[in-house]
């Protein structure tokens, strides 16, 4: 049995390793996989050809590199009811800050609520199919892949249309208190789910320290939106709050185009 190491450099959260585990769970040879978020690497057991493994994990746009391979005896073990049980929790989470952030952006006006939650229902979809794809066929999970993928990039195509209409409609200012307030909990929610996955590995990263957090998409989004509820705030101008929610809704475009990837 052979274990490759690879560098990861744009697997910021573990919606990231999820699309890995995805993409690499309908290729045989595939014995064990461990990730270090903090490292940003990956590494893979295996009995496969590396470079079949190096042009998968290539496929998804993530930045990966293969470092090394070499020869070993052992693999970890994986423990997936305690995986589905972590899944499940975070699932939960986001969906939750997804309905909670869209409901207040729609009433708050703030396109960057409304277009962070639908980064929330990303990454909750990617938990969902990483659940409803064990013990199913890869032919199911790629079905599932590809209507949760499309569902997203239609939102965020719609999310776009609407920042278009309101930068060239009157100028409706959101209310700064409620995009602050709300990202501040959202960002609270993007910690605890990446702690509980985090604490689930079986070595030092069970004591990750904060640092490790803000290395998370999710969480410098949570970021953005407060630092443009300030200046919405400050400006008395809806220009932050339509800037941040079409750098999101891009982020958003990028996560449907490679769950459509992967579903390839």
């Amino acid at each position: 049995m052979k274990k490759s190491i690879f560098k990861i450099s744009h697997m910021d959260c573990p919606s990231e390793e999820n699309l890995i585990r995805m993409k690499l769970d309908g290729m045989g040879g595939i014995n064990g996989l461990d990730f270090d978020l903090a490292d940003r690497k990956l590494t893979v057991y295996h009995t496969t050809d590396p470079l079949l493994l190096e042009q998968a994990i290539q496929q998804l746009n993530l930045g990966g590199k293969r470092i090394s391979t070499e020869e070993t005896e052992t693999a970890p073990q994986e423990y997936h009811s305690e995986q589905k049980r972590l899944l499940w929790t975070v699932l939960i989470i986001n969906f939750s800050f997804f309905l909670i952030e869209i409901l207040t952006g729609w009433i708050s006006g703030s396109m960057g609520l409304i277009a962070d939650s639908l980064d929330m229902l990303a990454d909750a979809f990617v938990y969902g199919i990483s659940l409803m794809a064990v013990g199913a066929a890869i032919s199911r999970k790629k079905i599932v892949a590809r209507i949760a993928g499309y569902f997203q990039l239609l939102l965020a195509l719609i999310g776009f249309a609407e920042v278009i209409r309101r930068f060239i409609s009157p100028e409706i200012i959101p209310d700064s208190n409620t995009m602050i307030i709300v990202s501040i909990f959202a960002l609270a929610a993007n910690g605890i789910s990446l702690y509980l996955l985090q604490k689930s590995k079986s070595k030092e990263e069970v004591h990750m320290k904060a640092s490790l957090i803000f290395t998370s998409n999710d969480v410098i989004i949570n970021l953005g939106v407060i630092i443009a509820g300030l200046t919405v705030r400050w400006a008395s101008s809806n220009l932050p709050d339509l800037l941040i929610g079409s750098v999101v809704f891009l982020i958003v475009i990028r996560g449907a185009l490679r769950i459509l990837n992967t579903a390839k």
